[in-house]
């Protein structure tokens, strides 16, 4: 244990953790309420969202999942800047927009890119 936390202060002082923000998996299901039932056994409680629009995010301690019926084809991999694991705002926070060079930086390739002017148009 000790290794790891020398590991992580090792590359925190030098900057090399990103803050990612609260991570989850957003699964696309088949048939939502199969799906909260299966996790209700799980001990996955709901956290947020609203069923009848056929999503939903579940809990158990600090994991997240989001059931998503009819929105999108794939299983996807969540961070969300700027909150912690019960979706409370943290501050600071690395902002998306750092996050995507970092992500370049260390070669990384980027799919779909945050409209960047898009963003800076929303916040004004």
């Amino acid at each position: 244990m000790n290794l790891i936390l020398r590991d992580y202060e090792h590359y925190t002082k030098r900057g090399m953790i990103m803050s990612l923000g609260a991570f989850s998996i957003s699964l696309a299901v088949k048939d939502i309420k199969a799906s909260v039932a299966f996790y209700e056994k799980l001990r996955f409680t709901p956290f947020g969202g609203n069923i009848e629009q056929n999503w939903l995010i579940m809990k158990n301690d600090d994991c997240i999942i989001g059931l998503f019926q009819g929105m999108f084809e794939k299983n996807t991999l969540t961070f969300n800047p700027g909150w912690n694991s019960n979706a409370e705002e943290i501050n600071p926070f690395e902002d998306v927009r750092v996050l995507q060079e970092r992500f370049r930086d260390n070669g990384i390739e980027i799919v779909e890119e945050v409209d960047i002017q898009r963003m800076d148009q929303d916040i004004s």
